[in-house]
């Protein structure tokens, strides 16, 4: 698991122990930590019981706790938990918060973040494909259901520095606050999660974040201007470079390449790609590289999955699609 000298001997309270969160606690723990937790059902307490202090946040005083760290779940907008714990002086961050403030113990290595409304998991599976394809070590973690705390450190090898890629929700961007991405990736925002934010600009704002915390020297990469995105990312003071810009037609440029790519067929998979092979390209990859693992991409189960063909017709599972 990754683990950070910058979290010994401070106290931290987690509330949420799905995957996420028993990551976050082990990963505390390991690192010298002392851990308050808490969940509102009774195995995951039970599980941890005689190794942390088990404590309901609401019921408790917060003051002296470095961080609460929650679960993405919890409705930020509506949750007595942010009141009480601003009252104390307390910040609320995510698992990938920490991840972010560990990163200063871990051998050289890059990050990719990869936000949007849709098609955030292909992109990050697909990333990490084609890295690991060419050669360079990689980690995939974050909303695509992998707490990347509780996964093995990238170690120096001769290749380089590893990759850490990060498929980003807007709940969890909510929760961070110094992830500076060496690549940062603004695929689409629609409508949607409206009951967590105040109209949909606050929701478009939560994903441009992103780009926010990035450096100058940083790359940020944006897919689609449309809904006010292009606005709102040009009126930004972003850190990063912003060095890519896509303002064509996915499914016409792409329709000489995209029959090489069986697992990425759809006009929204060749912004994927598109996305997926500038993040390598600023990587370090070649284009031979990336087209090999276009190529050979397996896909994501249930996401444009092909089933079958029979009687020439072909039968896709797209069952686990966000919209």
């Amino acid at each position: 698991m990754i683990t950070s000298r910058a979290f010994a001997g401070k106290r931290y309270c987690v509330m949420g122990l799905a995957r996420s969160g028993m990551a976050a606690v082990e990963s505390l723990l390991a690192s010298g930590a002392q851990v308050t937790a808490w969940d509102r059902r009774t195995e995951p307490r039970e599980e941890l019981a005689g190794r942390v202090t088990i404590a309901d946040p609401l019921e408790s005083d917060l003051s002296g706790f470095e961080a609460i760290v929650v679960s993405p779940g919890v409705p930020l907008n509506t949750h007595p938990l942010v009141q009480r714990a601003a009252a104390a002086g307390v910040p609320i961050i995510g698992d990938i918060e920490l991840f972010a403030q560990a990163r200063g113990d871990l051998p050289p290595h890059k990050v990719v973040g990869i936000t949007g409304t849709n098609g955030k998991s292909t992109t990050t599976a697909l990333v990490t494909h084609i890295l690991q394809s060419a050669g360079v070590p990689a980690r995939m973690g974050g909303n695509i259901g992998v707490p990347i705390l509780g996964e093995e450190p990238l170690a120096p090898n001769e290749k380089g520095c590893g990759v850490y890629v990060l498929e980003l929700s807007s709940y969890q961007i909510d929760l961070t606050f110094t992830l500076a991405c060496d690549v940062a990736v603004l695929l689409n925002v629609t409508p949607d999660h409206l009951d967590r934010y105040d109209g949909f600009a606050a929701y478009r704002a939560s994903k441009i974040r992103l780009l926010e915390m990035q450096e100058w020297e940083q790359v940020a990469i944006v897919a689609s201007a449309e809904n006010g995105v292009g606005d709102a990312v040009m009126a930004l003071q972003v850190g990063a470079e912003l060095t890519q810009w896509f303002h064509g037609d996915f499914a016409r440029d792409f329709a000489g390449e995209q029959p090489l790519w069986p697992s990425l067929q759809g006009p929204h998979n060749a912004q994927n790609a598109w996305a997926a092979r500038l993040v390598c390209l600023a990587l370090g990859l070649s284009r031979k590289q990336i087209d090999r693992g276009l190529a050979s991409y397996p896909g994501l189960p249930h996401r444009m999955e092909r089933v079958a063909t029979s009687k020439g017709v072909l039968f896709i599972n797209d069952s686990k699609a966000t919209n």
